[in-house]
């Protein structure tokens, strides 16, 4: 995306660095914090303190002088802001290692996600639960979207299948593509789609290695 992209009224930038901020003051408020400044957010994060504060700013928070900001506010600022603070539901097309590797974690739900569903077209993993989660086989995607209340889907199928997988959920009424195919999805201008493309960060990673040298 280019620089300066914005999702609504915030900058990208801020939004990839909201996460990271929640995940400090979370653990702030459980050992029982009350009240952090920029500077120390911005030490813990590797962040200038004007840039916390820049951030914050564009979600609404402004801090006290000399004293900084509440912790238990900026949690429930940038849970709002990230529409984190409810739980919504989604589903998973694709259970294999990946989206064995996705169902295991536990982590989703802290981020406003509930895997509620999954999706295979392999009849033997038909029927079974993972991690609390039943998987269904590929004939059923429609009929349980429909009984079903999520919105999002996660796409974990191989990227030959990526397409054809994709334009199924989006006729089934789903809005949101969480795609780690790999694969680039053509959809309907409705439809989001968010790509996860894991040869991307191996790309940035291998490139700052070699800076190195």
């Amino acid at each position: 995306m280019a620089y300066g992209y914005k999702i609504g009224s915030l900058p990208l930038t801020t939004v990839q660095r909201l996460p990271s901020y929640l995940r400090v003051v979370r653990e702030m408020r459980r050992l029982g914090r009350e009240v952090v400044s920029s500077a120390r957010l911005g030490e813990l994060l590797g962040l200038e303190a004007v840039q916390v504060r820049k951030d914050f700013g564009f979600i609404g928070i402004t801090g006290m002088p000399k004293m900084g900001y509440q912790v238990e506010e900026l949690v429930l600022a940038i849970e709002h802001c990230l529409n984190w603070n409810q739980v919504r539901d989604a589903v998973l097309v694709g259970v294999g290692h990946l989206g064995m590797a996705l169902l295991g974690y536990e982590g989703f739900r802290a981020h406003g996600l509930d895997i509620c569903a999954a999706f295979d077209i392999d009849p033997s993993l038909a029927g079974l639960v993972v991690n609390g989660t039943p998987v269904w086989h590929m004939d059923q995607l429609e009929s349980e979207l429909r009984r079903l209340d999520a919105r999002m889907a996660i796409l974990t199928v191989s990227p030959d299948a990526a397409q054809d997988v994709a334009l199924r959920l989006a006729r089934a009424g789903i809005e949101g593509i969480w795609n780690f195919t790999g694969c680039p999805l053509d959809l309907p201008p409705d439809v989001i789609v968010q790509d996860q493309d894991i040869a991307i960060g191996l790309a940035v990673l291998s490139a700052k290695l070699s800076s190195r040298t």
